[in-house]
């Protein structure tokens, strides 16, 4: 409905080009002039029209101009066309008045688009929900496109931008733009080489039959082509069996259980030992080496190595009693599963000596850690060579690699220690008297130190673990 003061603006307009019969017929016309409740009506009737993509038509109705309406928009939002009477001065915006007219446009644009967001997110909300409902019952395409069409026509009705409504839909402006094809009544084609109902009746009865129900549809199609009988291709087959949900699995599959994660902690030497068997290259090729080894875990410290022709478990029986005599009975005997780790004669010996036997998981190379780490340094080392030539060779040098692993090697995993320290208790020492050279040298040079505590790597190792719970493990980081 048109305000009194439009309609008076209306009038004066109309009055000053009657008679008129062109654009400049009737001489130069007066300059339009606004006082400041004309400026107001016409801003709220222009604002009512864009709510309704009506302002272009506002605007060439009313012989206005786009700028006009952002200047009296700035001008009503800096408060001076309120209470103003006709002819009286607007005068220049102060910075404050400015900057306010900025913010409160600023605010009405922000409230508007929290209101268009809140609005397509609460149709994106129930046609995720929809679409979620559908696919469960294995809707079409058809439906789901109807529904996602549906949105993105009531998110332009919401004044969204077209292409902020596509990509909350996930339609594509070109898809949403295009105009349907008019519909034409249209019989479904039927192939020519589709079975009749009694035909795939005759197929299901078939393979139901007393004669066949226990052999697979390949087995039943050659069977029938060799008493002469063609019902159908063997997809058909399957196609029918499926159209009546008789496909299913008889065999009997073994299910294996899954295996337990070993978990096995070391607080102290002594407690846990590991061991494996690696290859060493012998002097021609397929001729190998075998050499045993164990570690304690919490120390890793080598406490026994030996170097054979072959692999077997009283070799592996005869290593452990002389490591068991020099450093004691262990708890635990952990080991992955090769044939001298899980034979007779080990198992035996380690039941009278009431150690439990740990194994690892089939084909789960991680649950040996300890002993795979040492074998990589070993292997790894710039003086390994390619082959050796003998099996005393071989142990000559193994020997000397454990000397240096155990007494020379500082290892990262202990806190740069050397394995014997560890194991024979000395490291706790050794960590003093660290922790007095770096005190010494934060007195003299405190500049240099960023910190009062020593660093974390060179820390007295923990607990040792094989596949440590995750549970401990957050309490531990926490």
């Amino acid at each position: 409905m048109s305000s009194p003061v439009l309609s008076a603006v209306r009038e004066d307009s109309a009055v000053n080009s009657s008679n008129s019969s062109g654009p400049r017929a009737g001489g130069p016309r007066p300059r339009r002039s606004f006082t400041p409740v004309q400026k107001l009506e016409f801003l709220a009737a222009y604002e009512n029209a864009c709510e309704t993509n009506a302002g272009g038509a506002f605007l060439r109705t009313e012989g206005l101009y786009s700028s006009q309406m952002t200047e009296w928009r700035r001008l009503r939002d800096a408060g001076v066309l309120a209470g103003k009477k006709a002819g009286d001065s607007i005068g220049k915006l102060s910075a404050e008045q400015a900057e306010n007219a900025r913010l409160r446009r600023q605010l009405e644009v922000s409230e508007g688009r929290l209101k268009q967001t809140e609005a397509a997110l609460e149709l994106n909300g129930k046609t995720t929900g929809v679409l979620r409902e559908r696919l469960r019952g294995y809707a079409g395409r058809a439906p789901v496109q109807e529904t996602l069409m549906a949105t993105y026509r009531s998110m332009l009705d919401l004044r969204i931008p077209t292409r902020r409504a596509a990509s909350l839909t996930g339609v594509s402006r070109t898809t949403a733009n295009r105009k349907p094809a008019p519909p034409r009544d249209q019989m479904a084609v039927v192939p020519q080489n589709k079975l009749s109902a009694a035909e795939r009746a005759g197929i299901l009865a078939a393979l139901n039959s007393p004669e066949f129900v226990d052999l697979a549809p390949m087995q039943v199609y050659a069977k029938l082509l060799d008493q002469g009988i063609y019902l159908g291709s063997l997809s058909t087959f399957y196609r029918v069996l499926e159209e009546n949900r008789m496909v299913k699995e008889r065999r009997r599959l073994a299910k294996h259980p899954p295996r337990a994660v070993p978990e096995l902690v070391a607080t102290a030497p002594g407690q846990v030992y590991t061991w494996d068997i690696t290859k060493l290259a012998g002097p021609v090729k397929g001729k190998y080496f075998d050499c045993y080894m164990m570690v304690d875990i919490h120390s890793r410290f080598i406490v026994g190595a030996h170097v054979h022709a072959t692999e077997s478990g009283a070799l592996a029986v005869e290593m452990m009693k002389g490591i068991f005599g020099i450093h004691g009975i262990p708890q635990v005997v952990h080991a992955d599963r090769g044939t001298s780790m899980t034979s007779k004669t080990v198992a035996a010996l380690l039941s009278d000596l009431e150690v439990t036997r740990s194994h690892s998981r089939p084909r789960v190379s991680n649950d040996n850690p300890y002993s795979e780490s040492i074998f990589k340094t070993l292997k790894y080392g710039p003086e390994f060579p390619e082959r050796f030539a003998s099996v005393h060779d071989a142990g000559a040098f193994i020997s000397s690699f454990v000397d240096w692993y155990n007494h020379h090697h500082q290892h990262s995993g202990i806190g740069f220690h050397t394995p014997a320290n560890v194991h024979y208790g000395h490291a706790a020492g050794v960590a003093r008297e660290r922790s007095a050279t770096l005190a010494a040298a934060r007195t003299k040079h405190p500049e240099r130190f960023t910190t009062t505590t020593d660093p974390k790597i060179l820390a007295l190792p923990g607990p040792a673990w094989i596949n440590q719970p995750k549970e401990i493990t957050e309490q531990s980081a926490a």
